[in-house]
């Protein structure tokens, strides 16, 4: 076993950030060596899963609690004990482990409470492990507080995300129809874990009326989680009781007595997901893998919702039979930078959606539909 004198005679790299903004403003700072304390292991962390609500923290927005500069971020990890405190009687020293911090999990080293941690099961890969707290506790916990069975119809936004693509699978386990938004790429997608897709934005409740009628047995929607932020409006309006009806982040819904926050679980939920994602009966897609030194291209991936599944920054490279590693290459921006390109007007705000939580969907929605309803009038 490492001693705690040991753990100090070197140093680790972490993410942090001095200022409120976005993924620019993320940097690899040399730290010192943390120090397990009571109850507590040092973690040589192999993946930290990224999770919209890291940028929900970073942007300074409200309802996040305080942020201390330099501050660290995330919270998902998996990788190897490589040192323990005082009072640690759970595990030792190459113990492979995953659980979660409150903050700084993206960091190649760090200290977690005992209590924090769980074995990571032989049949799930690295990736996967340091990306299930706060994707896996946060849709298990609102599945399961809905009571979900054969007689419910649920509506998932941001089905292709990782919490709404857990949750979506989660619901389907119950017997429950589960209507899923994303964009038309990834109606597919959706489709191969049993969720009959849509896309998101206006309309939303409309389009969800017609699938119910057209779809066999379905019955009307008794359940609305929204995963992208401001979309409950549509629960609404699809006459869904605002106690089965769960936001991620969305604090106006929250406030305003419109939804129920869903947030995330336990160690004892955290191990129930992982039982169920090693045992084959769910799966957490892995959109993309980025180094220590790519965090702010992973970020901005995960703002920009690339791809579907899990964005994850990996600590340290963990090979697989038959895997395919990709060699790093010169990316267009880097040899064309500051050359104008002609190009047609984009529309951020159309093309992207918004961050979770941010309560722009919700605005948005709005905005168009008093301009739709003043038009009517004229």
């Amino acid at each position: 076993m490492a001693t705690r004198d040991e753990s100090r005679a070197f140093t680790a790299r972490a993410v942090r950030y001095a200022e409120f903004g976005g993924p620019e403003v993320l940097h690899v700072d040399e730290v010192p060596m943390p120090v397990p304390g009571e109850g507590e292991v040092l973690v040589e962390v192999f993946a930290s899963g990224l999770n919209p609500a890291d940028s929900v923290v970073r942007r300074g927005e409200a309802g996040v609690g305080s942020v201390e500069f330099p501050a660290m971020q995330g919270r998902d990890l998996a990788g190897v004990v490589i040192a323990t405190g005082p009072d640690v009687g759970r595990f030792g020293r190459g113990d492979e482990v995953m659980g979660f911090v409150e903050r700084g999990a993206q960091a190649t080293h760090v200290a977690v409470p005992e209590r924090q941690l769980l074995p990571k099961p032989a049949g799930i890969s690295w990736e996967v492990a340091g990306s299930l707290y706060v994707a896996g506790t946060t849709a298990w916990n609102a599945t399961e507080g809905l009571a979900l069975g054969p007689d419910d119809t649920v509506v998932v936004t941001a089905a292709a995300g990782g919490v709404g693509c857990l949750a979506a699978q989660f619901a389907r386990m119950h017997g429950a129809t589960v209507i899923g938004t994303t964009t038309e790429e990834r109606f597919d997608f959706l489709r191969q874990f049993g969720v009959i897709p849509t896309r998101y934005g206006i309309g939303l409740a409309d389009r969800v009326r017609r699938i119910v009628d057209e779809t066999e047995h379905a019955r009307p929607v008794s359940a609305f989680l929204d995963f992208l932020g401001g979309e409950t409006d549509a629960a609404a309006e699809l006459g869904v009781a605002s106690s089965r009806t769960l936001t991620v982040l969305d604090h106006d819904a929250v406030e305003s007595s419109e939804a129920v926050a869903a947030g995330t679980g336990d160690v004892v939920a955290m191990g129930r997901v992982a039982a169920l994602v090693a045992a084959r009966r769910v799966r957490l897609p892995i959109a993309d893998v980025f180094g220590l030194d790519g965090i702010v291209d992973a970020y901005r991936a995960l703002d920009r919702r690339d791809a579907p599944g899990k964005v994850v920054l990996g600590l340290r490279v963990v090979d697989y039979p038959g895997q395919k590693v990709r060699e790093p290459a010169i990316k267009e921006q880097d040899v064309t930078l500051g050359v104008p390109t002609p190009h047609d007007h984009l529309d951020v705000t159309e093309a992207i959606p918004p961050a979770i939580g941010d309560g722009s969907v919700r605005r948005r929605h709005r905005e168009e539909h008093e301009r739709e309803a003043a038009a009517a009038t004229e």
